[in-house]
């Protein structure tokens, strides 16, 4: 390409704000051995996050207390490959689902996925080796998500989730965990029953209740997702939606009754079927144990949680702050028949996903996280009065990480007053300074908030943190 076309093309390039990277180019053509330079702008993908440390902080602030919280409550960490075949997620919800993930084919032709969701991976896992795993199966999982999504607040293309499951437990007390696990996490961070409300029904209900008011069962995954809609979309747009769906006036007029209904007696009076009734009552007991369990007055019945995916069996929920300002900050349920999907065996199960988006937003709002206050705990920097002394300051930070301690200095010989700013404007809380006009053995020890020091003995300070 010659040099003029080869600008011309760089020229029409769309390249955006973002880091900058100097290409040089030889020039064509020629035998001059002077480098034409252009400049262009990456910006990260969109939808994605770079991490620099303070936002690095947070995530870790989140993480750290998903993982302890679930450890606390019984389930073990796993974690499965990032990418899966294909078929793993068109098995579960269809061909449609390719157009929400991140595909490709490989080089030997395989049809391979970036995993937008960790559920299917576990079942691919306990399916391997079900007959070894001793129940019930707890486990949990923090992974990388990636989906082909529009970004908007509290939804990006690539998020965490903190995701815990419970398998081979036929019983409402095993949904009860769940939620109980995911509202302990949220109280450890700071929420409590004024800031978030979880809404609890069950698809049992939902389809059982339905069904007697006489929606056609093979229209009932449409009504499905038509429902999951109704908070989403203009009244009339609803209306429109389910007057399609549900043609006969009689049995739209039923469902939209049933779906106003605010309390789990005003939807046994309308429903008298024994199977709605049976769905009543598990709901009942899973509040009372949630009530034992100290956290029901987080908890209410809603009717018009559905969850739009078409695995869920029973119970479902999501958790919503107070005022309805955000997206749902978690949901799950009960998915009794996913693992025979994948050719497994038939093992009740039930799960919640939580992504990262929407917590922190939440978490901000309330001035419960901020970059400022989650700053890593730097301990000591060990600064030298002269540059004769950088060799026993490298030592000494050395011996102090060694303990234990976290410890930095200056990689340059510079003056005292530098060493001293360069310290403050790292954070570290303490300065370690070594030089002749103490005592053998003795540093000067510098508070860097309140500026007081004073001597300190060295192989002291190390002796009480091996007690500490």
């Amino acid at each position: 390409m010659a040099t003029g076309r080869f600008l011309d093309h760089i020229n029409k390039a769309p390249y955006s704000l973002g880091l900058e990277y100097v290409v040089s180019f030889r020039c064509l053509g020629t035998r001059s051995q002077d480098r034409g330079k252009f400049r262009m702008k990456i910006p990260p993908v969109k939808g994605m996050r770079d991490f620099y440390p303070p936002q690095m902080a947070v995530r870790n602030y989140i993480m750290d207390h998903w993982r302890q919280v679930a450890r606390r409550n019984g389930f073990l960490e796993y974690d499965g490959p990032i990418l899966e075949y294909l078929q793993l997620y068109t098995i579960k919800s269809g061909q449609e689902i390719v157009e929400q993930l991140f595909s490709l084919t490989d080089r030997g032709g395989r049809e391979l996925a970036i995993r937008p969701e960790m559920t299917p991976t576990l079942a691919r896992m306990v399916c391997q080796q079900v007959s070894s795993l001793p129940r019930p199966i707890k486990w949990f999982s923090v992974p990388r998500l990636c989906r082909a999504e529009r970004p908007q607040k509290g939804r990006l293309r690539e998020f965490f989730q903190w995701n815990i499951d419970i398998l081979g437990v036929d019983d409402v007390l095993a949904d009860a965990e769940v939620i109980f696990c995911t509202l302990d996490f949220l109280q450890t961070v700071g929420l409590t029953a004024a800031d978030i409300v979880v809404r609890i029904s069950s698809r049992r209900l939902l389809s059982e209740a339905l069904l007697a008011a006489g929606v056609p069962e093979d229209r009932l995954a449409d009504v499905y997702g038509a429902l999951d809609k109704k908070d989403k979309l203009p009244h009339e747009q609803f209306e429109r939606m389910l007057s399609d769906l549900v043609p006969a006036d009689q049995v739209r007029q039923q469902v939209v009754a049933l779906m106003g209904a605010v309390t789990l007696d005003e939807v046994a009076a309308m429903v008298r079927s024994d199977s709605p009734m049976s769905a009543v009552e598990e709901l009942k007991r899973l509040f009372a144990i949630l009530d034992n369990m100290g956290v029901g007055e987080f908890c209410r019945f809603d009717i018009g949680i559905v969850r739009g995916l078409a695995y869920y069996t029973g119970v479902v929920f999501e958790v919503f702050d107070r005022h309805d300002r955000l997206r749902a900050i978690a949901g799950g349920g009960r998915y009794d028949n996913l693992l025979a999907m994948f050719d497994g065996p038939d093992l009740p199960a039930t799960g919640m996903g939580m992504g990262d988006c929407v917590l922190e937003i939440l978490l901000r709002e309330k001035g419960l996280i901020d970059d400022s206050l989650l700053r890593p705990e730097l301990e000591y920097y060990v600064a030298f009065a002269e540059p004769s002394y950088l060799d026993q300051a490298i030592h000494i930070a050395a011996m102090l990480r060694r303990a234990g301690l976290s410890a930095g200095f200056s990689y340059k010989p510079i003056g005292l007053g530098k060493q001293l700013r360069q310290a403050s404007e790292q954070g570290w809380r303490r300065c370690l300074i070594v030089g002749q006009e103490v005592a053998f053995g003795q540093v000067i020890l510098k508070d860097m908030a309140t500026g007081q020091q004073g001597p300190v003995n060295l192989e002291q300070l190390l002796a009480k943190r091996a007690h500490a």
